[in-house]
């Protein structure tokens, strides 16, 4: 039970220092300036433990989590750091899949709260809540930190570290009016967190994309490994059968996941085959991992999916038809919500106009309204019915289905939030 002086305390981080994920545009806050400067107010934690940075447009969460996964079978204190939340707050924040505690958040606060008024520049939500992160992890004395940036790269408050190895996994159009209007601009801000004479994997690239690593990697003298040119198929092909992230992209982040721990393994961290096996397969236990392709029922087959972007939809939607091409007769229900600045004249294209539409916003500030994006489903064509919250949108799509129909929650990562959040709601005891 959180008491009332720590949902004070998280309300007031909230409220004075705005998540990008909740609001857009107005809580970005480019530069390590603030960075740097918390760091040095903290005695510079993130000097105090072996790091892995891991950038990318998708699937940066998964290979985190595989990775923190496997060292942690290994027998390593590892601790992991990753965003957005889905459900709690302390989901970012974790070592050895625990969360940090409440008592920690509180105490970091307040030590925050008595010197903020010493700086002018005030860190953002993403800023100060590393902080407590990497502050949390060097009291702890982890052993490794699997640490994963936020939207960018060069500019990312997380490029204050000083890691093992870079992982990039891939470059996709998505926050476009940040990094660049060109995927080669987005890969250069991606690859700002390759160091000089650190190993760098890369999870996919072709063409422009993948020029701009090689150059940034030689010009630094980083190694770099290609995890799509490697000769690992046979290897990966077992691990996807073990391991229960069923996403089709989940193929190209277990290959990255592998090729980085082998270039782990290349610089003399002690991992074996076995605990590689254990933490591939152990990885939504061991880690906390949701909202990856999650299996929520079987009737009516439901499935729930972060996926946010042009990639990770175009994905979700291949597969999904692949679902409904087994089940001859069944109705594809899709509860749908988008955040206000993503590309819908590109995205919503990808959704199959045969399916039923539960239409809904989610409970933040940035979610497109339903109103508006009712205009442009209908411009769309498809058939939906516009509902004001999610837990209501899945309720009437359950009400409706059959039991061999499937149930698609989607969109965002902020709609699969608010349906993970009603769910355990419902099913904790009043």
């Amino acid at each position: 039970m959180e008491s009332t002086s720590y949902k004070e305390k998280l309300d007031w981080l909230f409220r004075q220092l705005p998540m990008f994920s909740r609001v857009g545009a107005a809580a970005y806050k480019p530069g390590l300036e603030r960075s740097i400067a918390l760091a040095s107010h903290f005695g510079n934690p993130q000097d105090r433990f072996k790091s892995i940075h891991i950038a990318g447009t998708n699937g940066k969460g998964s290979v985190s989590h595989l990775l923190a996964s496997v060292l942690q079978a290994q027998g390593y204190k590892t601790a992991l750091y990753t965003s957005p939340h889905l459900v709690d707050f302390r989901e970012r924040i974790r070592i050895n899949g625990k969360m940090i505690p409440t008592t920690y958040v509180e105490k970091f606060i307040d030590d925050w709260r008595a010197a903020a008024c010493n700086y002018a520049d005030k860190p953002s939500f993403f800023e100060l809540t590393m902080m407590m992160a990497f502050r949390w992890f060097a009291d702890e004395e982890v052993d490794y930190a699997v640490i994963e940036t936020g939207m960018g790269g060069r500019l990312d408050s997380t490029n204050i570290i000083n890691p093992l190895l870079c992982v990039i996994t891939n470059i996709s159009n998505d926050h476009r009016q940040f990094l660049g209007d060109t995927p080669a601009k987005i890969a250069a801000e991606k690859a700002g967190i390759i160091k000089p004479s650190v190993p760098v994997v890369i999870g996919e690239a072709e063409g422009e994309v993948e020029k701009v690593f090689e150059t940034r990697a030689d010009a630094l003298s980083a190694r770099l490994t290609k995890a799509y040119d490697a000769d690992t198929s046979e290897r990966c092909a077992g691990l996807e059968e073990i391991c229960p992230l069923k996403g089709d992209y989940q193929h190209y982040n277990i290959r990255t996941a592998f090729s980085a721990i082998e270039e782990l393994r290349r610089i003399g961290v002690t991992i074996a085959d076995g605990s590689i096996d254990t933490g591939f397969r152990d990885v939504t236990a061991s880690t906390g991992l949701q909202g990856r392709w999650m299996k929520v029922s079987s009737h009516p087959l439901t499935i729930c999916d972060t996926g946010h972007n042009e990639a990770g939809i175009r994905s979700n939607m291949r597969q999904l038809r692949r679902l409904m091409a087994e089940r001859p007769g069944a109705t594809l229900r899709i509860v749908a919500g988008f955040v206000a600045d993503k590309d819908l004249e590109s995205i919503i294209p990808l959704f199959p106009t045969e399916a039923r539409y539960y239409l809904t916003q989610a409970s933040v500030p940035r979610a497109l309204d339903i109103d508006s994006l009712a205009t442009i489903a209908d411009r769309f064509k498809l058939n939906h019915t516009d509902y004001p919250c999610v837990a209501q949108a899945y309720n009437a799509a359950l009400a409706d289905a059959a039991p061999h129909d499937i149930i698609f929650i989607g969109g965002s990562t902020f709609i699969v939030a608010d349906f993970l959040s009603a769910t355990a709601a419902s099913a904790s005891p009043q």
